[in-house]
């Protein structure tokens, strides 16, 4: 009989060994990883500061990239192939680039003979009114004092209101006019800056190309590709919503325009390009636009007031579930309550340039963080920190995708 028949000898079979505990990180390793952390937040820190010492030239690049987004439709429209002597030829880029330059050139001083005079007026008339629009705040106050006089308000109390009400009146008026006269006294010096952004979109327009391919080839191999498409996608998010957005306010600017001067409500052509302006501000923009309205229209006929918010209703209700859709092919995908925080980061941040600017970056925030989540993924199912094939690479060369 065997030993194994034995059941009183004990066996030992063979036990595959498992794998090695994991042994604990080291205090050095963890003190670098506290090191990488800390400069981490450091080099965030310090980018931001930066940032904002150059606050001035970061928005005039910016700007000067909204144009570039707005024209470049028409610098493709512009070098068309045309055929010529039995040969397709078309516009150099720089060529079809200062065509444009010129058409927009010539259609903004047109428009501006034809909507500028009306509006100096209607400015130069407020301002002429303002004292008439000062008594009637005061007749006012004076008639709600009658009323809350029947409801025996002692003698005191009633001259507080009346005062307080007064001096936030006078406050309004003198915030309402250094406000104009700040923004004037801040185009005029800001002037130089402004006269740059044509300048930096003509060359972004013209080598944009070339500086992305630049930028994408510079960096590591295993993520050419990823970048690249994430320039795509900012690129085609930015160019829908900044094209929407200037049809949208051209669109909402003659309808308010037109829909005020139908109306009887005084200053139509003056509210009208505040409705163009303010629409690029989602949200605040089309709210203040209806508290200046309604306070315009109170000073001239109360009845006005119902009228010109009924209006302004009816004509948010068509732009947002009408119009804005179509325009906007490629949405961006914003919750209100992250459109309200931005715009009033952005105010406090910088200004009314903040404001107008706190969506798109917002969008771009969105859409950086979602290509870092399909990256992060697609890393870990593959087992890679670089691509979808397990190789490091993104399928084919980014040379190829860049060149097409």
């Amino acid at each position: 009989m065997s030993d194994r028949s034995n059941p009183s000898e004990p066996c030992d079979p063979e036990v595959p060994a498992g794998p090695p505990a994991a042994a604990p990180p080291s205090q050095a390793r963890v003190a670098l990883q506290a090191l990488v952390i800390v400069l981490i937040i450091v080099g965030v820190a310090f980018g931001l500061w930066v940032l904002y010492r150059l606050a001035s030239l970061v928005l005039v690049l910016v700007l000067a990239a909204l144009l570039a987004y707005v024209i470049a439709p028409l610098v493709d429209l512009a070098r068309r192939p045309i055929p010529l002597a039995g040969r397709s030829r078309r516009l150099p880029r720089g060529m079809a680039i200062a065509l444009v330059y010129l058409v927009l050139a010539g259609g903004v001083s047109g428009a501006a003979a034809l909507v500028l005079p009306t509006v100096t007026q209607q400015v130069n008339d407020i301002v002429s009114r303002a004292p008439t629009y000062a008594q009637s705040t005061v007749t006012w106050v004076h008639g709600w004092s009658r009323y809350y006089q029947r409801l025996r308000i002692p003698l005191e109390l009633r001259e507080k209101i009346d005062q307080s009400v007064l001096v936030a009146g006078g406050g309004v008026v003198e915030s309402v006019r250094g406000s104009v006269l700040a923004l004037i006294s801040a185009l005029a010096s800001d002037l130089p800056w402004l006269l740059l952004i044509p300048i930096l979109a003509f060359f972004l327009l013209k080598d944009a190309t070339s500086l992305r391919r630049t930028i994408v080839i510079a960096l590591p191999h295993r993520v050419q590709l990823r970048a690249h498409q994430l320039f795509e996608e900012v690129n085609a998010t930015l160019a829908a919503f900044v094209r929407a957005q200037l049809l949208a306010c051209v669109l909402v600017g003659s309808l308010c325009g037109l829909g005020f001067a139908v109306l009887g409500i005084p200053y139509a052509a003056l509210l009208g390009m505040l409705a163009g302006v303010l629409e690029f501000i989602p949200l605040v923009g089309p709210l203040l636009l209806a508290i200046v309205a309604s306070t315009v229209s109170a000073f001239h006929a109360p009845g006005l007031v119902y009228w010109a918010l009924g209006f302004l209703a009816v004509l948010r209700l068509v732009e947002d579930y009408v119009i804005y859709p179509r325009l906007m092919r490629r949405g961006i995908h914003v919750h209100p309550l992250a459109a309200i925080v931005a715009v009033l980061s952005g105010a406090e941040l910088a200004g009314v340039a903040g404001m107008f600017l706190a969506v798109p970056a917002v969008a771009i925030v969105s859409v950086v963080y979602r290509h870092w989540l399909e990256w992060r993924t697609s890393s870990r199912q593959h087992g890679t920190r670089g691509g979808r094939d397990g190789s490091g690479k993104f399928g084919p060369e980014p040379s190829g995708v860049l060149n097409a």
